[in-house]
């Protein structure tokens, strides 16, 4: 079996947050796979229904090249998602990247995954509402990365995809310089650099 890139989904995932990394993955060659809790299917915060590819029970790290973990109003109401921050410390641990943007960093905060690492987030409020040990890891940036671990804050869709395709290979030096101020910045210029 082919390695993929595995996007959790979940009953109020924010769809926006990923569009960019897996739609650019997708186009750079990069399997993309949803993975949820079940096999039925969940709806988004935009009412998007999603049937999951496969279970968390049956994703394995050594089957994946990233695991992508959107936000979600349910990583604040509950601990219903903690099975997914649970699979990223496998995958973390595994060294197969894995990446959170708004919600889901709260998550991985619960989880213990940020205390190490560099990471940012919504605000550092947020995080420090999960009782976690890393604050002094906080760094005020739309995205980072810092080894495997990819975050970002919920109004950085764009800056979370810069540092995924970076990551992951799909886009490298001015090309991706040149993507990042394309969809970011709406630089025309910048979409000659990209199709060179």
């Amino acid at each position: 079996m082919s390695k993929a890139v595995h996007l959790a989904v979940y009953d109020t995932l924010a769809d926006w947050e990923t569009g960019y990394a897996t739609a650019f993955l997708a186009r750079t060659g990069h399997t993309v796979r949803t993975v949820g809790l079940t096999a039925e299917p969940v709806t988004s915060i935009g009412g998007a229904r999603v049937e999951p590819d496969l279970t968390l029970d049956a994703l394995r790290p050594e089957d994946s090249e990233l695991l992508i973990l959107p936000g979600a109003d349910l990583w604040d109401t509950g601990d219903g998602l903690a099975p997914f921050a649970r699979t990223a410390r496998a995958f973390l641990d595994a060294g197969v990247p894995v990446a959170a943007i708004c919600g889901a960093t709260a998550g991985l905060a619960r989880e213990g995954l940020l205390d190490e690492r560099a990471h940012t987030s919504a605000v550092p409020m947020y995080l420090d509402a999960t009782g976690y040990k890393g604050a002094d890891r906080y760094v005020e940036s739309d995205a980072i990365t810092d080894g495997d671990l990819i975050t970002a804050g919920p109004t950085e869709p764009v800056a979370f995809a810069r540092e995924v395709l970076g990551r992951m290979g799909a886009f490298e030096g001015e090309k991706l310089d040149a993507w990042y101020r394309l969809f970011h910045d709406s630089d025309p210029a910048a979409y000659e650099t990209l199709n060179s």
